[in-house]
């Protein structure tokens, strides 16, 4: 979940320990100062009087100072941050109740002591299945961390670990070429792990930082921004979902020999040798540089499969540059940043929400297989809009579904299976928005049976927000800017606006939107208050609004009479149905941008002198 959307959710006591945090990095002087008081000016030093925007915005500009923060909390060997990182950074994980979060960190201790014993047990067996080089990776490594850790004693001092002994294990380690689970194992030879009391776990990972905690719904929320830095401090390049993307492209040849490296079993079908990689925290650089390769193999074969990679597989375009092997994979980490840091969801989310209903309908398992592969708690987890708080995208749901379960998906449903699957699938996708706004006035008219006859599955209690999204959408396809930005500076807590059109010199049009179940919208009064207080929010912001307008499936006659003799609002209205057929109209007009001056005549719009104006 992003940052913004975070805050706001959060009341400021929540959001209290983060601030903190910020604020003091603030008092260092980060290195982007200059520009981080150009935000702060704007608005006000104390981080608690910012709105979300500005907050999230001074959090970009010390991500840098935020991650050298974090590294001196990862020192602390009592802290377990390495355990509960693995838990809040995996993918799926950035929203969790207390009580399934307390189910993970247990879970998370039983295995990493079943392992433990089975590691220590394969480090003194004289017939250990582990590689002899391995071996002596493991035990050099291990011998430097002990000495780092109980070197202390022979000063009279508590045994610790400090900072610079942490930098010259980290780079042992990646001389060693050791996987983060490699480390943690050993790690915990020396230092035992003690199981923590839940409360003091939440406190203490809210105190740094890296959680929001919800007393009033018992919910623990990460945010994406925080996820991304805590996997690079970790020495994780790329998420979960993308590392995989990439080792599904391996020959099973290749996939084997980075299991011997790691002592992952060869005999596991490939898809679990795949997951066992992610679970171990194999470093992604090292897999195309060095794992993935046998010995002697070349630079030239080296560069050759990682072009494979991404022009073939991955289908990336332009080519990614890099004279060396070390740039190919550093922009190809780069790549992947970008599409995280991206928020488009590939296809309209309207048809992720139906390719969820219709892949839920086919294969039985989908459910339970998204819930398990990324530890979602909810029993219904075919949700577009949940999955994308979990920042799971339709991509990600497609590639943790077999081959052969795609191609019956498919068939079943009439898509070509020649070629990529994965993109045949979001292809047949991507167009599905318009049944939503086919059935734009069922949604204002909260007619719920007719939508779900038309195969369209929302809550009655979504109505009013699809309403209002879909009202976005018609406007934008009308080639306005609706700007969300501006909108949401605008809003205070007590006056939302529903929809902002920015016209460019400070001129805006403001939109209201209203669902009903009765006929004939007839609320002018309590509608005339929200519009007026409106106008009032942009009018101190120094914007003009040149026009107001009320969308909605139906009004009564009396109300589009009280809104003729009300002069002040400039208020137009329009019905659903009436949007739909001007856009419809639109697409086939030679126009680049609907000409809003057709919107300026009217108290109840005409879609007729509309239409004949736009086809001239």
């Amino acid at each position: 979940m992003k940052l913004e959307k975070i805050l706001d959710n959060l009341n400021s006591f929540e959001k209290n320990s983060f601030l903190k945090i910020i604020d003091g990095i603030l008092a260092s002087t980060p290195k982007h100062s200059k520009k981080i008081d150009l935000v702060l000016s704007d608005t006000s030093r104390d981080l608690k009087n910012l709105d979300s925007i500005n907050i999230v915005k001074v959090f970009n500009l010390i991500e840098d100072e935020f991650a050298e923060y974090l590294k001196t909390e990862f020192v602390n060997t009592s802290s377990q941050l390495d355990i509960l990182s693995d838990i809040i950074t995996r993918d799926g994980n950035c929203i969790m109740k207390q009580d399934w979060f307390t189910r993970l960190y247990e879970m998370k201790l039983k295995n990493l002591d079943k392992k433990l014993k089975t590691f220590e047990k394969s480090l003194k067996d004289e017939k250990s299945k582990i590689d002899d080089n391995r071996l002596r990776d493991y035990k050099i490594y291990k011998a430097c961390l002990h000495t780092a850790y109980f070197n202390d004693i022979d000063n009279n001092q508590d045994t610790k670990v400090t900072t610079d002994e942490q930098t010259i294990l980290i780079t042992l380690s990646q001389q060693l070429g050791l996987s983060q689970e490699e480390i943690k194992l050993i790690n915990y030879l020396i230092i035992p792990v003690k199981k923590l009391e839940i409360n003091l776990v939440i406190n203490d990972l809210k105190s740094i930082g890296v959680i929001f905690y919800s007393r009033r719904t018992s919910t623990i929320y990460v945010a994406d921004e925080v996820v991304k830095i805590l996997r690079k401090v970790r020495g994780k390049e790329i998420a979960d979902k993308f590392f995989r993307r990439v080792l599904k492209l391996l020959r099973e040849s290749q996939i084997n020999l980075i299991c011997k490296k790691y002592n992952i079993d060869r005999k596991f079908p490939i898809d679990q040798k795949i997951r066992e990689m992610i679970k171990e925290g194999v470093s992604f650089t090292s897999v195309l540089i060095n794992d993935v390769h046998k010995d002697g193999t070349k630079i030239t074969e080296k560069k050759k499969l990682i072009n494979e990679v991404c022009n073939k597989g991955l289908k990336i375009y332009p080519a990614l540059k890099g004279n060396t092997v070390e740039d190919k994979v550093s922009n190809l980490i780069k790549y992947f940043e970008d599409i995280e840091r991206d928020e488009k969801v590939g296809i309209s989310i309207d048809g992720y929400e139906k390719l969820l209903l219709e892949m839920g309908e086919i294969l039985l398992e989908l459910n339970q297989l998204i819930k398990n592969e990324f530890e979602l708690q909810e029993e219904n987890v075919l949700l577009s809009n949940n999955l994308l708080d979990y920042n799971i995208k339709p991509r990600d749901i497609l590639e943790i579904v077999s081959e052969n379960d795609l191609e019956i998906f498919c068939k079943t449903k009439k898509i070509k299976t020649r070629g990529d699957l994965v993109n045949n699938i979001l292809d047949a996708y991507k167009d599905s928005e318009n049944l939503y706004i086919e059935n734009f006035e069922n949604i204002g008219f909260r007619n719920l049976n007719l939508i779900k006859e038309n195969r369209i599955i929302i809550k009655e209690s979504e109505l009013g927000l699809k309403f209002e999204e879909l009202t976005k959408k018609i406007f934008s396809k009308l080639g306005f800017n609706v700007d969300e930005k501006l909108r949401k500076q605008l809003n205070t807590r007590k006056d939302k606006i529903d929809v902002v059109i920015n016209l460019g010199n400070k001129d805006l049009i403001l939109i209201e939107c209203k669902t009903i179940k009765e006929s004939g919208y007839n609320k002018f009064s309590s509608v005339s208050r929200q519009i007026k207080a409106y106008i009032s929010l942009a009018t101190k912001s120094d914007y003009k609004v040149i026009k107001s307008l009320l969308i909605t499936p139906e009004f009564s006659d009396d109300f589009i009479k009280d809104c003729g003799l009300d002069y002040e609002l400039n208020l137009s209205l329009i019905t659903a149905s009436t949007l739909v057929k001007i856009l419809d109209g639109f697409k086939t007009s030679k126009h680049k941008q609907f000409p809003y001056n057709l919107l300026m005549r009217d108290v109840l719009i005409q879609e007729d002198r509309v239409l004949k104006a736009i086809v001239k």
